[in-house]
């Protein structure tokens, strides 16, 4: 047996002249930009043209492009590694780039030209959302019934509370807090990408309510106590209201209290400009600004052996739920239904396989 594993994630420019086009895929998606089909390729490409210049400065900062497909098969060969160990069979992983390359097309022509047995689609997400989760499903999806690619699959559609990955969570955040004085009382900041408020409400979005999930493991392996962490959410864009409260006004309250900060990204798996640049230099500047007596960054999960370990995992309970099955590991309640290729009306599993 040949068994696919597609790791998907967002993607990121690869140079300063990725840049502008990345936007443009990225607004012309339309679980991001929720307009009239007719008019968002317009549009995408005039919001892309007027960001640009902004995100080329964020990405200069990184060497003109993003780190996060680097990062994304350095996990993918962890992975593999993991599942190649003790399997009989063979586990090969392909990597589907929602927004940049390798797009989501490119991975299906690959995994098509392999031709495996079983395809297990893996959202390097590990909070559903439909802008996230959804959307790179629906892409695939898409794109593997357009090239009739058809070998069965199953699908991973959550993980916010996953053993692995609050274990990797937690030894992150240990050793951030271990680069401040040991007398220091931290304000631990589990953050988290932001959402719009409009977003969550009208799709009825889980993903908020994951990230909370999340963050209240990660605090109970900590031994924290309430007044010693705060559930927040970054890099919010525009002028609509997104779901609260903000990582910037949280590394202000940390000033106000006087307590150092420990920053931990808990819904992001790999390093790229949100923690490279917003978390590292932006609100660290903004906490230096705020009076916060000290600052510290917990690294994200990567190629920690406990989320490798902790995917491999989903992989498995994946394949032995079989076709059609939408795994929905620990945390998962409240996940949106599975989403199903376009005019399959077969029943789908939830739940952890038995």
């Amino acid at each position: 047996m040949k068994t696919a594993i597609v790791l998907m994630q967002l993607g990121g420019p690869d140079r300063p002249a990725s840049v502008e086009p990345f936007l443009a895929n990225l607004f012309g998606d339309p679980a991001i930009l929720s307009v009239p089909y007719f008019i968002r390729p317009f549009l995408a490409k005039l919001i892309a043209a007027r960001r640009a210049p902004t995100a080329r400065a964020i990405y200069a900062r990184l060497g003109g492009g993003s780190p996060i497909l680097q990062n994304t098969l350095a996990q993918a060969r962890a992975l593999e590694a993991a599942l190649n160990e003790s399997a009989a069979d063979e586990m090969r992983c392909f990597i589907a780039m929602r927004y940049w390359h390798p797009l989501t097309e490119e991975a299906v022509r690959a995994v098509a030209d392999w031709r495996p047995d079983r395809i297990v689609l893996l959202p390097l997400y590990p909070h559903y959302s439909t802008t996230t989760t959804e959307s790179s499903l629906r892409a695939w999806h898409e794109a593997a019934a357009e090239a009739g690619l058809r070998a069965p699959i199953a699908t991973v559609g959550c993980y916010p509370t996953e053993t692995g990955f609050i274990a990797a969570l937690t030894e992150s955040a240990r050793a951030a807090r271990a680069t401040l004085p040991e007398r220091a009382n931290p304000l631990y900041l589990f953050s988290a990408h932001g959402l719009p408020k409009r977003t969550e409400r009208k799709r009825r979005d889980p993903y908020a309510a994951q990230v909370r999930l999340t963050a209240a493991a990660l605090a109970d392996a900590l031994g924290l106590t309430p007044t010693d962490w705060l559930t927040c959410f970054q890099s919010r864009v525009g002028p609509v209201e997104w779901i609260r409260p903000y990582t910037d006004e949280c590394v202000i309250e940390a000033g106000y209290q006087h307590r150092p900060a420990v920053v931990v990204p808990i819904a992001f798996v790999s390093e790229h400009s949100e923690t490279l640049v917003e978390l590292d230099i932006e609100l660290r500047g903004l906490a230096k600004h705020a009076g916060v007596p000290g600052y510290a960054r917990a690294a994200t999960v990567g190629t920690h052996p406990e989320f490798i370990a902790g995917l491999a995992r989903l992989v498995r309970d994946a394949l032995a739920a079989g076709d059609g099955a939408t795994i929905v590991g620990e945390g998962g309640d409240g996940l949106a239904p599975p989403l199903r290729p376009p005019g399959d009306r077969r029943g789908s599993r939830r739940g952890r396989p038995g």
